[in-house]
């Protein structure tokens, strides 16, 4: 996030949602977003569904899943077109304007239109209302990233706020409301097969040489394997062993049918766990976890905020501390290294990562900013962390446009599969349900998967709401219950992935963004019928 969650709530004339649905999937956020639409803020949203948030919505662009970079780009060719360029700021602080305008030309209300499936009128009205205000956040999530064309939409979005000029300032910014409550931590330490710790490349030799010279060894220059790549490769062979910590792809990744055969197809399987997931089922070796509440450390939230973490209960005997697995099989596999406490790992983090050269455990635990953590970039111990990110001048020097031209979602549907299906969470429970599913009270609200179709749909099918039916995909068939309603568009239908009884992961796609490797759970084409 370029922003703070209360910069961009409290701060601003409107918000533009887009692709996110907030009060359920986040729902502390979503709680201010509606808070400040209920004070005045007005409230563009860009969802294929009616979210509880739409209902409060100045403008709702329902568009057609898969459309978001046409989308955006519809809004850039309209700012144009209506004078609502920041001229200074295009001026001063970007580069490539000429280029992205005659890339967006094309795009025209009733061209966008037509691709999206929306009225063009709403399309001018929420490109008005955005480019007029005096602030205006852009906030997105997964209904943006995951798609094959997931990174494309995300930089086209930061188009339009460039185009307007409506970065660096309070209130303004393109904002991911990120999925989990460390994956932004999880990113920042290097969690990714091109960086180091801060964002810093694999690519980069001087970061190399500096990583060597502050670990006292040789490192691999090369970049690693995304995640989501690691599947084929264990299916033809390249990867042979997985260590996996946190995660229930069995659940959670498209297409269960491929991440079973990759897992099985692995020589050696281990998984650091803390409960009987469907994915330690197949591990040849599981080491027991420890929650959040045994642990010391920090969260790094969606705003950049790093906060601390302190151990709160004593757990069972057995489970040991992630850092502890990790020294010790670097240990027995030859490479010295002592055991650190969690303040310790944050000093080094600081030593070799310039944007948390400021933050360490004692300055956290002080009275500072009245507890409540540090923004990075914090570059020095007295450094008062930033809450707004590129104010005055961008990381890079001068902002770059994205000129992606809109290109179909990889599956598309037919006569056979006519349907999209999109995926997503609900309120009641989270990811693979390995926690909430486990909490009392939850499952008496909602414990059994379903589908969510239009009743155009429904009527022409003979589905009536609360019908059982069969969702078949061009990879497995499953069955569920359907709720029928005017929620999602016609041709396009909606299922969580949270249920065992019917997964939708067993239908979807595993295609990949062709940049960030994110997989398609947005898009892809299946057939319901009656059971």
């Amino acid at each position: 996030m370029t922003n703070t969650i209360t910069d961009i709530t409290q701060d601003s004339d409107v918000i533009m949602l887009v692709g996110s649905n907030p009060e359920e999937a986040h729902p502390v956020i979503g709680m201010q977003v509606r808070k400040a639409v209920e004070s005045g803020t007005k409230l563009i949203v860009v969802d294929p569904r009616d979210i509880g948030l739409a209902r409060h919505a100045d403008i709702h662009l329902k568009l057609k899943p898969g459309t978001n970079v046409a989308f955006a780009n519809g809004m850039v060719h309209i700012l144009i077109e209506e004078g609502l360029v920041d001229k200074q700021f295009v001026e001063e602080r970007t580069e490539g304007y000429e280029e992205l305008a005659r890339m967006v030309e094309s795009y025209t209300p009733e061209r966008v239109a037509q691709i999206c499936g929306i009225d063009k009128r709403d399309l001018i009205a929420a490109a008005k209302l955005y480019g007029t205000a005096k602030a205006a956040p852009i906030m997105y999530c997964l209904g943006v990233t995951e798609h094959s064309t997931g990174t494309e939409g995300v930089m086209s979005l930061s188009n339009i706020a460039m185009v307007n000029g409506k970065i660096g300032r309070p209130g303004c910014g393109v904002n991911p409301i990120r999925g989990q409550n460390n994956v932004q931590g999880a990113c920042d330490m290097g969690a990714q097969p091109n960086t180091f710790t801060g964002y810093q490349k694999v690519a980069d030799p001087a970061v190399v040489e500096k990583f060597e010279k502050a670990w006292g060894t040789e490192l691999n220059h090369e970049v690693g394997t995304m995640a989501t790549e690691i599947f084929p490769k264990a299916i033809n062979g390249e990867v042979k062993g997985l260590f996996l910590f946190g995660e229930d792809p069995v659940r959670t990744d498209p297409d269960t049918n491929h991440v079973i055969k990759a897992l099985t197809s692995l020589d050696f399987f281990v998984v650091d766990e803390l409960f009987m997931t469907e994915t330690a089922k197949l591990a040849d070796v599981i080491l027991p976890g420890r929650s959040f509440a045994e642990k010391e450390g920090t969260f790094s939230n969606t705003e950049r905020r790093v906060q601390r973490v302190r151990k709160c209960i004593d757990g069972p005997d057995g489970p040991q501390l992630d850092t502890w697995i990790f020294t010790e099989i670097m240990n027995r596999m030859g490479y010295e290294q002592p055991h650190l406490t969690a303040s310790e790992i944050m000093h080094e983090i600081s030593e070799v990562t310039p944007s948390f050269g400021g933050i360490s455990h004692e300055r956290l635990d002080s009275k500072e900013n009245g507890g409540r953590g540090l923004q990075w970039p914090c570059l020095d111990a007295t450094h008062p962390g930033t809450p707004i990110m590129h104010a005055g001048k961008f990381a890079r020097g001068l902002g770059a446009y994205s000129t992606a031209e809109y290109r179909e979602s990889t599956e598309q549907p037919d006569a056979e599969y006519p349907l999209i299906l999109s995926t997503g969470r609900i309120l009641y429970h989270y990811n693979a349900c390995a926690m909430t599913s486990r909490t009392e009270g939850l499952n008496d609200i909602a414990n059994s998967s379903f589908i969510e179709i239009n009743t155009v749909d429904a009527e022409k099918l003979g589905i009536a709401d609360g019908d059982r039916v069969k969702v078949a995909s061009r990879r497995a068939e499953i069955e569920s219950t359907a709720r029928v309603s005017d929620k999602t568009r016609p041709g396009a239908t909606w299922m969580p992935f949270h249920f065992q009884d019917g997964n939708s992961n067993w239908l979807t796609i595993a295609a990949l963004d062709s940049i960030a490797k994110a997989p398609e759970y947005k898009v892809c084409a299946v057939k319901v019928t009656k059971a």
